[in-house]
Parts: structure tokens; sequence; C-alpha cells
């Protein structure tokens, strides 16, 4: 799936730390019917085999809904799944190493958290960058911190496209508004609600407002 910064203004992260009630794939089922625009999906603890299984699964669902997958850190399972592209952290495989060795239209995805950073992102090949954490994350408890201000600073000194992330919800991301970025990555706000669909759907509209 060819990527567009369009993907970017809702981009559903999952987390297990909310199964239960419903299964992994049913929750990212109601995110994608909410509206979600891109999907990561996120598993520290499986083992790259059941990894797999799991992509290949999950990106047979996020297609029924013309919605690209992107694996977060795994370059192999990507690969091995046929995903659409990959996220990877500051210290994870380096986006250059990576272009290297994947298909033209794979998606690379870098997290920055300043302008140097970011532009070696772009430099080496990456097609969008992960800017957080804006606000503190349940996810990541001890995430450096980012304000509106780096945050615009951040996004204007590349020309790729960028996505907001880190405790981000309804309740505060029209504080970002005019931070520069053309989306808003989600983890609890969409996997943790009581109603995934009707909190897609409303963090979805609020994302449209608060993208520059």
């Amino acid at each position: 799936m060819k990527f567009n910064k369009d993907m970017l203004l809702l981009y559903a992260v999952t987390d297990r730390a909310w199964v239960g009630r419903q299964t992994l794939y049913e929750q990212v089922e109601q995110a994608l019917m909410g509206g979600a625009t891109l999907v990561q999906l996120r598993e520290k603890n499986l083992c790259e085999e059941d990894f797999v299984r799991e992509a290949i699964i999950m990106r047979e669902l996020c297609h029924k809904y013309n919605v690209a997958l992107i694996i977060n850190d795994n370059v192999n399972v990507a690969l091995k799944s046929n995903a659409d592209g990959v996220h990877v952290g500051i210290e994870d495989t380096p986006v250059a190493e990576i272009r290297k060795k994947v298909p033209t239209d794979f998606i690379i995805g870098a997290t920055a958290k300043t302008t140097a950073q970011a532009t070696a992102a772009q430099n080496a090949g990456a097609d969008y960058l992960g800017v957080g954490a804006i606000f503190p994350s349940s996810t990541k408890e001890n995430a450096i911190r980012i304000t509106k201000d780096k945050l615009r600073e951040i996004c204007k000194s590349v020309s790729i496209p960028s996505v907001a992330i880190g405790g981000i919800g309804i309740n505060n991301i029209a504080e970002i508004k005019g931070g520069g970025m053309k989306g808003i990555a989600a983890v609890s706000a969409i996997f943790g609600a009581e109603d995934i669909f009707t909190a897609t759907k409303k963090l979805k509209a609020l994302a449209k407002q608060a993208i520059s």
C-alpha cells in the first residue's frame, strides 16, 4: 500500500493491556470501523513466529478497510508477514539499513525527539516521523516530553510528514492544534476506551481540527 500523509490522521497503536472483554482482533476492527487511518501492531512479548502469524491476520483485517498495517520495531516480522511497513525507535535498526532490504513501497516510520534526529531519519529514507511524547503516557512512563513549540520546530525541519504521539486523547488534543503534525497517534485513548468505535470516531473528528 503506497504511503501518503493522509494515512497519519488517526494512527491507532495497539496495546494488549486492555485485551479481555474483547480480543485484540475485535478491538482493532472496532478502531477501523470508527475511522482509524493507520494501524501499528505493537507486540513486546510475542515470539517471532507468533508475531508473524498475528501480523498476517491483522494485515488482512486492515486491508479489508483499506488501511495499512505497520509493525512496531521488528523488520523481520514486517517482511515475513507482508505488512505494509515498520516503525522504528531511535535505538532500533537504522532506517538506512532497513531501506536497503525492503521493497520500494515499504513504509518506514521513525521516532524523532530533536530536529537533528528528524533530519537524519528523512535523509536515511523515512516516510514519516513519530514525534513525542507530547503528554505523559501510561504506555511509556519514562518517555522524554516534547513541548508544542518543539513539536512544531521538528515538523517544520523536514519535508516528510509527522505524527504526534504520547498521551494524546479527546480531552487534550486541542492543546496541540497548530503543532505542524499531519495526524495524531493514540494508544490508550482508543484501545483503553469502553467503546472503541465511538472513541475512535470522536478522536478522528478532533484530529481533523487539530492538524495544520
